[in-house]
């Protein structure tokens, strides 16, 4: 069969948007049509150059729609399903799904490589093998993908919002709440206030942080923040840094997450001076794996037991806390719908991006 996509051919050059070809569902997969993609600063990574994939591959790994078609020994869904689509696999036996951590399933060695688990490709055109970003390929009008990349959600659930879930969503509520540890009380700093910082924001609210300082040198995000729980917002970490002091009598943040489009040295270590002891800096963001970007004190960290962890996915399981915040969602208590700024068509990929380097979303999504 046929389909549609938005392909990235090489670094630092636009999508493009190409008709491939695509293998129906072999074994344990299955054939899904897209209904929505988030457009998350991960791909811009991709087309940038700071994560380089294998090229070339189809854009996209935040996804949600309907399944067509199953292949044999599928058992999760059926024809018909509405699920959403998690960047992480997660097979369910592997050492670290069986122990609690799927974010960190074996299944997700090669999303970068945007093959499935086996080496081999779903995409082609001309005798060439396209990757799928995440083994997902959102960028795509229908894509086959692995059974263990879908999460079945309830048919009445607007997909266009669902879709936040598979990554954005979690990734930032799961970064506070899981990989912070917030608590009733604590006060919480959040750098970046995109698609992910917003919900770092969310989900602090919702842990019961008393101060939630969001930094942001875009007026705009700033001002949403606001909205979704932040008490203090500011345009640099400098300023930020004062009225921390301050809020704690001198004690430091309880956690600092960070959540900018691209990490480099000078916001950790601002994260790192702004906890105070027993603090957790959290690192969600991502930078080009060859650059060192953590150079903190050793003493300090030491005398002071301040803890520096990373945080994949928000550290959440996705085959459960996918459908926990779409239930937290379909009762009021978390917001999705105002987390969308704008909605764009698969044709209007790259003015997507272009607006997200603006600062002009706090997420953008294709409709497709």
């Amino acid at each position: 069969m046929k389909t549609t996509a938005a392909v990235l051919l090489e670094p630092g050059k636009p999508f493009e948007i190409m008709e491939l070809e695509l293998d129906g569902p072999g074994p344990g997969e299955v054939l899904i049509n897209y209904t929505a993609a988030g457009l998350c600063h991960s791909d811009l990574h991709l087309s940038d150059g700071d994560l380089p994939p294998r090229y070339p591959i189809v854009g996209g790994h935040e996804g949600a729609g309907i399944i067509e078609d199953v292949g044999p020994g599928v058992t999760k869904v059926k024809p018909g399903d509405h699920v959403v689509c998690s960047f992480i696999p997660s097979c369910g036996h592997c050492r670290y799904c069986s122990t609690g951590r799927q974010a960190l399933c074996d299944m997700g060695a090669t999303i970068l490589e945007g093959s499935m688990p086996d080496g081999s490709f779903r995409f082609h055109q001309g005798g060439t093998d396209f990757g799928a970003m995440c083994m997902l390929g959102t960028f795509a009008k229908k894509a086959t993908i692995s059974q263990y990349s879908v999460v079945k959600v309830d048919d009445w659930l607007p997909l266009e919002t669902a879709v936040l879930v598979g990554c954005g969503v979690p990734t930032g509520w799961g970064g506070a709440t899981y990989a912070g540890n917030v608590r009733p009380g604590d006060i919480t700093v959040v750098y970046g206030i995109g698609g992910i910082g917003i919900n770092a924001v969310q989900g602090a609210a919702h842990a019961g942080a008393k101060y939630i300082v969001a930094v942001d040198p875009v007026a705009f995000k700033r001002d949403t923040a606001l909205k979704f729980g932040a008490t203090h917002v500011f345009a640099s970490a400098e300023a930020a840094a004062e009225k921390i002091n301050e809020l704690s009598w001198g004690q430091g943040a309880d956690q600092a997450i960070i959540c900018v489009g691209t990490v480099d040295e000078d916001v950790v270590t601002s994260a790192f001076h702004a906890i105070g002891k027993g603090g957790t800096v959290v690192v969600i963001g991502m930078a080009n794996p060859e650059k060192l970007t953590i150079h903190v004190s050793g003493l300090e960290l030491t005398l002071f037991e301040k803890t520096i962890r990373g945080s994949l996915f928000g550290s959440a399981n996705p085959q459960y806390d996918i459908i926990r915040l779409l239930r937290l969602y379909n009762d009021g208590q978390l917001q999705l719908d105002d987390l969308v700024t704008t909605k764009y068509t698969l044709e209007e990929v790259n003015q997507g991006y272009q607006d997200l380097r603006e600062g002009k979303n706090i997420r953008g999504i294709i409709v497709h």
